[in-house]
């Protein structure tokens, strides 16, 4: 799985990285290839942590749906893979049953969305239980835990002498 992340630099700071879709999941580097290295790393313990507590894992968004929000502006889009097969993650096959109508234009929204059917059914799911139980990315974004980590990247450039 691709998930979108931020990176942000300020002049007097390493640079940072937090992804959207995981409120929480920061980290950085002083490169950019660092701080992608290390955000993988922290993606996939918090998928685990969230795996071993029962939680849902998030689908990743796309990033024209993240980029509105005005917090991100600044920053430069990535995209960081998530190997699914080192996680404790298990696909089953399903079958349900829904008027043929719902099932076209499921269809023809995976399509434009360049996505399968399974996915599209699987992220929404995900999304409704998300806003359900008030966990959904979108539920917690505002940007305050990136102001965090931003001043958080400055303290500690300060205490480096940079």
């Amino acid at each position: 799985m691709n998930y979108p992340v931020v990176i942000h630099k300020d002049r007097k700071s390493d640079y940072g990285v937090c992804v959207p879709d995981l409120p929480g999941c920061v980290s950085a580097g002083s490169t950019v290839d660092e701080a992608l290295a290390m955000i993988r790393e922290a993606i996939e313990l918090h998928l685990e942590g969230m795996i071993e507590e029962g939680g849902v894992i998030p689908l990743a968004s796309t990033i024209e749906v993240l980029r509105a929000d005005a917090d991100y502006a600044d920053g430069t889009w990535a995209f960081v893979h998530v190997d699914e097969s080192n996680l404790r993650v298990r696909i089953a096959r399903v079958g349900i049953t829904m008027p043929q109508r719902v099932l076209d234009a499921i269809d023809r929204h995976a399509k434009s969305s360049g996505e399968t059917r399974s996915g599209l059914l699987a992220r929404a799911a995900v999304r409704y239980i998300g806003r359900e139980a008030g966990t959904m990315p979108e539920a917690k974004r505002g940007g305050s835990k990136l102001r965090i980590m931003r001043n958080n990247l400055k303290k500690a450039a300060k205490r480096k002498g940079r």
